[in-house]
């Protein structure tokens, strides 16, 4: 049964709050921040907690459809548009799995620059004036699709003078409300030498822990749908970009929501989903990986599938010059 889209049509963003539980007990371990540690903040009367950033949610949103045994995208989106990177033949990397998609310096910044130079052919009508969003987006929908999702920013100046960025048209993060820290501590013990040297490992080392407690965790998501609507793209595939972001978002709900060693949630019920609008209610994830299948089927011919890049990184002036003085030397002999 195909997924009914309807409801949708006239409106600017799908909105979708999840209530979230600790899986067992109460306890749960948010993200840190490099200099901050857990992200408490207050709003209005409430202290409240960041549990998981926008741009983690990002990555384990592009995680749930890469199966890393096969080093390949999950079955029922085989035929999106990926980049795929290979060292000496071997698997290396995607763009499925690069912070930033189609950006990573394992796909521009290497040697073989066939698809670099693929794109600045494609771009260099917008190396001067204003940015061509359709162009853009067909190009990005026919190489990188899961990047008209998650954004990107594609900063070489050899691309339209590093002008050409899209915004995430689906954003999400996981926020606690009421909270409170939940001290606790332990130590590392040396059964050998208890006051060995702790600067080499040694010793007994005791340590402070926080984890949270909260009354309330909640995991939001929102896509835009006119941005997919404005990429101007068509019907076959603004409709694909929606049923991908959904099932993305279902995907992630149904998987491991074990976020960090310390940090393992659950959806807190059968009602625990809600959506604006409340005429639409997400789909279940075999409705949608069908759908996803055909969408991606009725868009073949806009879609290049696999784009392989091999990586081998450019050899350094220094290098170089090595490297002649040793040829120079193997030919004196």
């Amino acid at each position: 049964m195909s997924v009914d889209l309807s409801p949708l049509s006239k409106l600017s963003k799908l909105l979708i709050n999840v209530r979230l539980r600790p899986i067992q007990g109460q306890r749960f371990q948010p993200t840190g921040f490099p200099d901050l540690g857990a992200a408490v903040y207050d709003a209005h009367d409430t202290r409240s907690l960041l549990v998981e950033s926008p741009q983690s949610m990002a990555n384990r949103l592009e995680a749930v459809c890469w199966d890393g045994v096969e080093n390949d995208l999950v079955a029922p989106l085989r035929g999106l548009a990926y980049i795929r990177v290979e060292r000496d033949g071997a698997y290396l990397t995607s763009s499925i799995e690069e912070s930033h998609r189609i950006n990573s310096p394992y796909i521009l910044e290497g040697t073989d620059r066939a698809f670099f130079e693929r794109l600045r052919e494609t771009f260099s009508a917008m190396d001067d004036g204003p940015i061509d969003r359709r162009l853009l987006s067909s190009t990005l929908l026919r190489y990188d699709t899961s990047s008209l999702i998650h954004g990107v920013f594609l900063a070489k100046k050899e691309l339209a003078g590093g002008r050409l960025r899209v915004a995430r048209a689906l954003s999400a993060f996981i926020e606690a409300e009421d909270v409170r820290i939940a001290a606790s501590g332990g130590v590392k013990n040396d059964h050998i030498k208890p006051s060995g040297d702790t600067s080499k490992g040694f010793g007994n080392v005791p340590f402070h822990r926080e984890e949270f407690t909260a009354r309330r965790i909640c995991a939001y998501f929102n896509l835009d749908l006119a941005q997919l609507r404005g990429y101007g793209l068509g019907e076959a595939p603004t409709r694909l970009l929606i049923l991908l972001g959904l099932y993305k978002i279902r995907a992630f709900l149904d998987g491991d929501l074990r976020l960090r060693t310390a940090c393992d949630l659950a959806v807190d019920g059968d009602d625990a989903i809600t959506t604006k609008p409340e005429a639409f209610a997400l789909p279940e994830l075999d409705v949608l990986a069908e759908d996803v299948a055909a969408s991606i089927k009725a868009c073949r011919e806009s879609l290049a599938g696999v784009t392989t890049v091999q990586f081998k990184r450019a050899s350094t002036k220094s290098g170089s010059k090595a490297g002649k003085k040793k040829t120079a030397k193997a030919n004196k002999k």
